[in-house]
C-alpha cells in the first residue's frame, strides 16, 4: 500500500468514528442525562440475560448496570443489587426480571431509587413470598422439568429452557440460556418482603402475553394490585431477547419520568 493510499485509509476510518460518535451524541436524550438503569436478572438465568437491552439504553445516555445474583437467598440477592444501587451517582430505576421482581420489591426501599420496571415479574406485598402470591394457582406444566439438587437448588430442563421459558429465541439462543443458567435456592420462594418499594416508588410492569412460565392473567392481577404502568409485550417469559426494543422503551420511559 501505497503512502496516499495509507493517508487515504486513515482518513476514512477517522472520519466514521467521528460519524459514530456524532450518531451516538445526537441519539441520547437529554432527558435521561446523569441518570442510571439497574438490571436484575432472575431465576434460571444470569446478567448476560440483558445483553441485547444494555446498548439501546446506553444508545440513549442511561448509565447501565447488570447485577449478578447470586440466587441463594432473597437476602443475599437484595444485597448484590444493594451493592450495585450504592455504585450510582444520581437517580436509578431499578428494573426486575421474573424473580427478581421480588429483589426489586425489597431493594428498592433504597433512596436513590425513583422508579421500578417489572418484567414479567413477581410483585409481592409487605410481609409476602412469591409462594404467598403464587399458592392459588395450579401447578404449571413445566414443573415437572424442575431438577432439585441434594442441596435444594433449582434448575430448569434443556426442554423446559427451550419450550417453555424461552420458545420465541432461536435454538441456539436456547442453548445457550440452558448452559448458562444459574441454579436457584428453592428456598428463596419462602423469604418474605419487608417494606414493599412499591408503596412508594412509581412502577411500570412489562406484561408478557404469550409466557408459559408467569400467566399473563397472574401478571396483570399483580400489576393492577401495585397500580404499575402495564405495557403488553407479544413475547414469552425472556422479552429481553425476543423483543429487546420494547423492553428498552419501557425502561426509557420509567426514566425519562423520573427526578
Amino acid at each position: 500500500m501505497n503512502t496516499l493510499t495509507k493517508k487515504w485509509s486513515l482518513s476514512l476510518a477517522v472520519a466514521g468514528c467521528l460519524l459514530s460518535a456524532a450518531t451516538a451524541h445526537a441519539a441520547s436524550d437529554p432527558d435521561l442525562a446523569g441518570k442510571n438503569v439497574v438490571l436484575v436478572h432472575g431465576a434460571f438465568s444470569d446478567g448476560s440475560s440483558w445483553d441485547k437491552v444494555i446498548p439501546l439504553l446506553e444508545a440513549k445516555g442511561l448509565h447501565v448496570t447488570a447485577v449478578q445474583n447470586p440466587l441463594t437467598s432473597l437476602g443475599d440477592d437484595v444485597s448484590a443489587t444493594t451493592r450495585a444501587i450504592d455504585r450510582q451517582n444520581g437517580p436509578v430505576v431499578l428494573v426486575g426480571h421474573s424473580w427478581a421482581g421480588s429483589v426489586i420489591t425489597q431493594a428498592g426501599n433504597d433512596d436513590k431509587v425513583k422508579a421500578l420496571v417489572y418484567v414479567a415479574a413477581f410483585a409481592p406485598d409487605n410481609g409476602q413470598s412469591a409462594n404467598d402470591i403464587q399458592k392459588d394457582l395450579p401447578a404449571p406444566s413445566w414443573a415437572a422439568e424442575i431438577h432439585k439438587d441434594a442441596a435444594g437448588f433449582l434448575t430448569l430442563s434443556d426442554k423446559a429452557i427451550a419450550e417453555d421459558f424461552a420458545p420465541d429465541v432461536s435454538r441456539a439462543q436456547a442453548r445457550l440460556l440452558a448452559a448458562t443458567q444459574e441454579p436457584w435456592f428453592s428456598g428463596c420462594l419462602a423469604e418474605n418482603i419487608g417494606h414493599a418499594a412499591w408503596h412508594d416508588k412509581p412502577s411500570w410492569y412489562v406484561l408478557t402475553t404469550k409466557d408459559q412460565m408467569v400467566g399473563p392473567a397472574f401478571q396483570m392481577k399483580m400489576a393492577k394490585h401495585i397500580g404499575a404502568t402495564v405495557v403488553n409485550v407479544e413475547a414469552s417469559h425472556v422479552p429481553m431477547l425476543s423483543k429487546p426494543e420494547e423492553v428498552a422503551a419501557a425502561i426509557i420511559s420509567a426514566a425519562r419520568q423520573t427526578k
